[in-house]
Formats: C-alpha cells, sequence, structure tokens
C-alpha cells in the first residue's frame, strides 16, 4: 500500500474508532451492526463468517482470510417513538447515534491466524424534553460502549475452525431523570460513569463441504462496576432530611452473555443464502442499583429499580448474490424479541420486537472493497397497563416506533 493511501486509512480508522458507540431502540440495549455486509445480510454471517468483520459475528471464521485484512466502518441509526401518558404523547427527540467498528486480521501460519476487533456491543440513546410526564423516570439516557476484542484461530483441519479471545468492555453510563421534592420543587440528577469489565469468547465453524458451513459463536457476560458521579440541578441540604448535593456514586450492571448460530447454504457459486439466531441472556439483568456514597435522604443512600429481564432470541437470514465480479448484492431480515416485561417497563426502552428489513450493495477493486447497507426497523406497538412501579411508570403506550440505520465499511486486503 502506498504512503498516500496508508495515511488516509489510518485517518479514516481514527475517526470511526473514535467517534464512540451509541445507538437507540436495539433490543434492550444490544447491538447487532458489526459490519456494512452484515446489516445488509440481517447479521447472517456467523456460518459465512469470511470477511474481517467475522471477529464480531464468529471468529473462528477468520481462518478464510489469507494475510493481512483491516475493515473498518460504521452505522449511523436515526431511531423514533412516541409514549402516550397520561393523555399527553411525547416524540423522542430526532438524533443520530453512531455504532463504530474495526477489524484487522493477520494469518501467522497455514494453521494459526490473529484477530483484533473493536466494536459497539451495547448501546442505548433515548431523549426526550425534560417536562414530559416520564420525566421522573428519565428523560435523557444514553450508553456507549466499546469492545477491544483480540481473538486466536487455529484451523484444525481443512474443515473446522476454532477461535478464542478476550473481551474488554468500555461502558459509559449517562442518566438524567428529575427528582420531586413535594412542596419543595424538583431537581434534575444526572448520572455519569465510566468503567472496564472483562470476559471471553469462544467460537468454531465447520464445513464439511462446499455447498454448507455451520458456525457458533459465545460471548460471556461482563460484569462492570461502574465509578460514577451524581450532580444536582439544584443544590438542596436540608440536615437529617435531605442531602441532594454533588456526590460520588457507583453502580453495577451485568451484561448479558451471547450465543450466535448460523447455517450457510452454497447452491452455485454465486449465490448463498444464511439462517440463524442469536440468543441472548438477558435474566441476568434483574435490577439497576445506585450507591451514593452519602445518604440522599434519612437512611437512605441507594435506589433500585427493578428490572427482571427474560432471555431472548433473533432470528436472521439473509442472501448474497455475485452479480458481477466487482458487485455483490445482499437482502436480509430479522425478528428481535423484546426482553422487557410489561409488569417492569420503562421509559429507558420504550419499545417491544422488531422487524428489520435490510438490503445492501459491494463493491470490489484490487484490494479495495465498499459495502453499503440501509435497514429499516419498525418496532410493534405496547400497551403498559399493570406496572409494578405505579407512582414512576403510569399506563401507558407506546407507539409508531421505527428506526433507519445506515452502514458504510471500507476494508483493504495486504
Amino acid at each position: 500500500m502506498r504512503g498516500g493511501s496508508w495515511l488516509v486509512f489510518l485517518i479514516v480508522c481514527s475517526l470511526v474508532v473514535a467517534g464512540g458507540g451509541r445507538s437507540g431502540f436495539c433490543a434492550g440495549f444490544a447491538l447487532y451492526e458489526g459490519s456494512a455486509r452484515g446489516n445488509a445480510l440481517g447479521g447472517a454471517m456467523v456460518g459465512r463468517a469470511d470477511d474481517p468483520s467475522a471477529l464480531f459475528y464468529n471468529p473462528a471464521g477468520i481462518t478464510q482470510l489469507p494475510g493481512i485484512q483491516v475493515m473498518t466502518g460504521l452505522t449511523a441509526i436515526a431511531p423514533s417513538t412516541d409514549v402516550v401518558a397520561e393523555g399527553k404523547t411525547t416524540s423522542s427527540k430526532d438524533n443520530v447515534w453512531l455504532a463504530p467498528h474495526f477489524y484487522t486480521t493477520f494469518q501467522f501460519s497455514d494453521r494459526l491466524w490473529f484477530g483484533l476487533g473493536v466494536f459497539t456491543p451495547f448501546g442505548l440513546g433515548t431523549e426526550f424534553d425534560k417536562n414530559w410526564p416520564g420525566n421522573l423516570v428519565s428523560y435523557n439516557a444514553v450508553i456507549e460502549s466499546l469492545n477491544i476484542n483480540p481473538n486466536v484461530a487455529i484451523k484444525l483441519t481443512d474443515t473446522l475452525s476454532i477461535a478464542a479471545g478476550l473481551d474488554a468492555v468500555w461502558l459509559d453510563l449517562d442518566l438524567e431523570n428529575r427528582i420531586g421534592l413535594g412542596s419543595l420543587g424538583s431537581t434534575d440528577q444526572t448520572l455519569t460513569g465510566d468503567t472496564f469489565g472483562y470476559g471471553f469468547n469462544l467460537a468454531a465453524r465447520y464445513q464439511p463441504c462446499d455447498w454448507v458451513a455451520l458456525g457458533v459463536a459465545y460471548r460471556s457476560e461482563v460484569s462492570e462496576n461502574i465509578d460514577g458521579h451524581a450532580s444536582f440541578s439544584r443544590q438542596v441540604a436540608i440536615p437529617g432530611y435531605l442531602d441532594l448535593v454533588d456526590k460520588d456514586a457507583t453502580g453495577t450492571l451485568k451484561l448479558p452473555d451471547m450465543v450466535f448460530m448460523g447455517v450457510t447454504f452454497y447452491p452455485t457459486p454465486k449465490f448463498s443464502f444464511e439462517v440463524g439466531a442469536i440468543w441472548t441472556r438477558w435474566s441476568t439483568y434483574k435490577e439497576l442499583t445506585i450507591v451514593y456514597d452519602t445518604p440522599i435522604s434519612s437512611g437512605v443512600s441507594s435506589v433500585t429499580r427493578q428490572k427482571f429481564w427474560h432471555d431472548t432470541w433473533r432470528f436472521q437470514t439473509g442472501a448474497e448474490y455475485k452479480a458481477a465480479n466487482w458487485l455483490d448484492l445482499r437482502v436480509g431480515y430479522d425478528f428481535d424479541e423484546e426482553p422487557v416485561n410489561s409488569k417492569y417497563a420503562d421509559y429507558l426502552v420504550p419499545a417491544n420486537n422488531r422487524h428489520l428489513f435490510s438490503v445492501g450493495p459491494g463493491f470490489h477493486w484490487n484490494n479495495w472493497s465498499l459495502d453499503l447497507s440501509y435497514t429499516y426497523l419498525l418496532i410493534t406497538d405496547r400497551t403498559v397497563t399493570d406496572s409494578a412501579t405505579k407512582n414512576f411508570i403510569n399506563p401507558s403506550v407506546f407507539e409508531n416506533g421505527d428506526a433507519q440505520l445506515l452502514g458504510l465499511t471500507v476494508g483493504y486486503k495486504f
């Protein structure tokens, strides 16, 4: 690669990774946008796993990649939803959140490969007007993350490969809500904090013949112990009664373990399709507790919000057609289950089950590749009538939820 091309490529990589990782209205707050090609195929890249984004979908697949390969890009997500509460319809604010990705793979020998992925496994962005009816729960919630994920992959035989890696997950939390003080009025609370948590991943890919390949990958649970800070727009201190002044706060958040599965079929040299699923163990997310370093009121030094989410499935399928040596055409579909139980629904994730419809082309010239994707995400309506936290979550309807997702990925083979 010439010096000028190197400079351009490194600048693009730096901008993408520095862009942060935010998203909105994903399943819970998991993200599945690992690459533009993967987006266009509905995430059906687990059995396929034949480009550097395999580090996201199934790292065992990097044993198919000769030499050194690099891939980077992002997915821009523009979500929207309406919440009907207390007889008033409130629309979420228009935002565009970014989910970046960067991958590089290196073939060390005929049997051994190394890979490094940096991508966004979790994210959340939900913002409403400060004065909307649900502001006691939240009017702005942002979760950002990046997973720094080195992997080692081994080709055990010509048909079977395995991989293992470390997940170092950075998580940043920013939550804003209003606290009612009765006759004293109210104050706005901002909770911020970040941390690193660690886990691991394991993967395998098996291709017994030319026309079928099977893949499976596991990512472990990651515990995030968040060191943060609580600040209040109006400082209220009444000895023995209230102490709403800026102070440190901590919290623990468990990111769920996940299993990726896929079977890819190659009926002809130009056409392939995959069917698969992702299982996410959201039942690990039972509550969110914030502990303040000093009590915020008489005898109260922590606040707990019960969650009791349930495990979910994401079913996905995608097809790819090689229309020319320089052009691939792709289409995908996903059905994504919502993990939030209606009894514990809240306004941080005002959503329901989702349908995702995706398309996108892939372009190739010399050692370069460019993948593009467009996804329309449709969220089914939800009515919440039996909340376990009636003082905060009144009978509500989540409706008109959708999102537009645009993906772009650039790749180079050395």
